[in-house]
């Protein structure tokens, strides 16, 4: 049927098409990235404090004093005399004790005790906060599109984590064997995987900071060849902080206090005494403190000229908060330095240590910032 003539006195209006609304792109599923971002946090500052305890934990010889693992009844402590007796003799059984410890008295032995038990009581606590945490968000369906699988991987993570840990442990936990220690690439697997949920934890937080929109816009000014040399560095300080975990697996930093050669009883030389005296040869990259210590310097020296470099490119960057970011990665490169020449020359007291590890630490995040600067570069004006 035609349409009917109009009068031209008729007024006319037409249906248009809505304009599209400014952030459309965030409208959809952004979920609560505010509030995970402040739980990711939480769980960040607790994986910080759980390295910490932990570097104490095996510098005060506190590791092997509960010799099971009991996820759940493990939480809770001994609660009378009889329990502290029976927790001390499973310790008196173990080679620790037997020729390390032996006369150690009950005072003595709580004190290792409750280092231990607070390191896994604080792993507990970490399972908990994200367990309850994941749960809050997902119930609610207020975890960002994409972002389920992310937060998954951090408990999967964290899971893992405590069966390493008890894997650790149980390599010291030995009767006949002589050992005195957890085993020093176990410990260094422990150490490592520590590391690397910290560092996704980093990542999240720092993505989450901006809306999506933000991040696509962003990267568009994103420096490809900075990325990929940040990431090399990342990588590198990964390694070294492994070998660092080997080091302190055997107490190599206590041996050869000295810098920069290592002096031995035949005298002072570049490289350490007698490197490959035990078969088959690759144990001594684990086992001998000598060629452990001399790899980890080595590590070390190389790793600093890398960063040197990667901060040279850096410096070419037109964005400032990308060139302080890098800065601040020079910056804390050259003071683990000192404090881990510190740490041979004093030979590795606790007090030394564990302030190298709490560094490594910072670096280790330092690193991860400047990457993300690189990928996802912070506006500025054009001054800049």
């Amino acid at each position: 049927m035609a349409d009917k003539p109009r009068s031209i006195f008729e007024e006319v209006t037409e249906t248009q098409k809505p304009v599209a609304a400014p952030g459309g792109i965030d409208a959809k599923g952004r979920g609560a990235r505010g509030a995970i971002r402040v739980w990711l946090m939480a769980l960040f500052a607790l994986v910080v404090v759980m390295i910490t305890v932990g570097g104490l934990t095996r510098l005060t010889d506190s590791g092997l004093s509960i010799t099971e693992w009991a996820p759940i009844s493990g939480a809770v402590p001994p609660l009378n005399a009889a329990d502290w007796e029976a927790e001390f003799e499973a310790y008196k059984q173990i080679d620790e004790y037997q020729l390390q410890n032996a006369g150690m008295t009950m005072a003595e032995f709580k004190v290792i005790y409750w280092w231990e038990w607070g390191h896994r009581q604080l792993g507990r606590v970490i399972g908990l906060v994200w367990a309850l945490g994941f749960g809050y968000f997902f119930v609610r369906r207020q975890i960002p599109v994409g972002w389920t699988g992310r937060l998954v991987l951090l408990g999967a993570l964290g899971g893992l984590q405590g069966a390493i840990g008890w894997w650790m442990v149980s390599s010291g936990v030995t009767q006949g064997e002589g050992m005195l220690d957890v085993a020093s690439y176990r410990l260094a697997t422990h150490l490592g995987l520590a590391f690397v949920i910290l560092g996704f934890i980093a990542w999240y937080v720092f993505l989450l900071s901006r809306t999506e929109a933000d991040l696509m816009q962003s990267r568009r000014a994103g420096e490809p060849k900075l990325f990929s040399m940040s990431t090399g560095l990342m990588h590198f300080a990964f390694l070294q902080i492994l070998l660092g975990a080997l080091v302190a697996g055997i107490d190599a930093g206590r041996n050869f206090p000295n810098w920069p050669l290592m002096t031995s009883g035949t005298g002072a030389s570049f490289f350490p005494p007698d490197p490959f005296q035990l078969t088959p040869w690759w144990r001594n990259f684990f086992e001998d403190a000598g060629l452990v210590q001399f790899v980890h310097r080595m590590s070390g020296y190389l790793l600093f000229i890398f960063a040197i470099v990667v901060r040279r490119r850096a410096r070419t960057s037109a964005n400032a908060q990308t060139k302080f970011g890098f800065n601040v990665v020079m910056a804390l490169m050259a003071l683990q330095m000192v404090i881990g020449i510190l740490t041979v020359l004093y030979s590795a007291p606790w007090q030394i240590a564990i302030v190298h590890q709490f560094t490594a630490v910072l670096l280790w995040v330092a690193i991860i910032r400047g990457r993300y600067l690189a990928r996802y570069p912070l506006a500025q004006s054009v001054r800049g």
